[in-house]
């Protein structure tokens, strides 16, 4: 069997760029689905249209991971599958947080797909007196009193803050004090954090608002008119009425790409 093995040891010395390390979930998710199909071998052709990107792109990217696949055949699922997963660090377990037990933190802490992908919640944190120990996804939500503590004990470097946005810069200021050097913040607000500290932000209304920028220039609007309601939007103040667009007027596609919401 090839297996597309031909590989350079201590990939991170010579550095991933950050377009490819978010590129490789993305690879990662499209690959578990075949491998759960037992295909065993996929061209770089077929695994770049189930992840959404072109061949030349996905070729470069795993040459970087030190793939280059077999002539003919393409490359190993499962091998990918575990040099994907081990450059991610998901060969290891990562104790998680999350912070604010709230609708959307409690949708996350039931969400299934954490343990698979090398995620484990070891706490749910909330602010509110009510919540202390009431039972979310199995496990008892604990009072942000106990934060640090809680942090400590479960050697926790991850947090996910799904708070008010009041709320979310004092929690990532003291999930940080308290040793957390990686954040995923739901909360609708910018958080200042200090260097060494990596934050990936998820803003559902943002998206949605890019969304509806797109749905309304394939609907024919006009596009100036388009792009002062999506400005309008992001400044959270109400569109302008605009008249209907001209007869004739030239529908178009939307430009450039659209940032994903979360990682499958």
């Amino acid at each position: 069997m090839a297996t597309g093995r031909t590989h350079r040891p201590a990939t991170r010395s010579r550095g991933i760029p950050e377009a490819t390390v978010a590129r490789l979930p993305l690879y990662l998710r499209a690959l578990t689905a075949l491998s759960e199909r037992s295909v065993p071998t996929v061209s770089s052709e077929e695994l770049a249209a189930a992840a959404g990107v072109n061949s030349a792109k996905l070729r470069k990217d795993f040459s970087y991971l030190g793939s280059y696949g077999t002539r003919g055949v393409g490359y190993d699922v499962e091998y990918l599958v575990y040099q994907i997963s081990r450059e991610l660090g998901l060969t290891q377990d990562w104790p998680v947080v999350i912070v604010g037990i709230g609708n959307l933190g409690a949708a996350l802490a039931n969400y299934g797909g954490f343990a698979s992908r090398g995620f484990r919640v070891a706490a749910l944190i909330d602010a509110d007196p009510a919540m202390a120990g009431k039972p979310v996804a199995g496990m008892p939500v604990q009072h942000t009193d106990d934060l640090e503590k809680i942090i400590r004990e479960n050697g926790v470097s991850i947090g996910v803050i799904a708070t008010p946005a009041g709320a979310a810069q004092q929690v990532s200021e003291r999930l940080i004090a308290a040793g957390v050097t990686s954040i995923l913040n739901f909360a609708p607000t910018v958080l200042s954090v200090p260097d060494g500290v990596d934050v990936r932000k998820v803003d559902l209304s943002i998206e949605l608002q890019i969304l509806a920028f797109h749905e309304q220039r394939k609907a024919g609007e006009e596009p100036g008119a388009g792009t002062a309601a999506a400005a309008a939007a992001a400044a959270g103040q109400a569109p302008q009425a605009t008249a209907s667009p001209a007869a004739g007027s030239r529908k178009s596609g939307p430009d450039g790409d659209v940032p994903a919401v979360m990682p499958a």
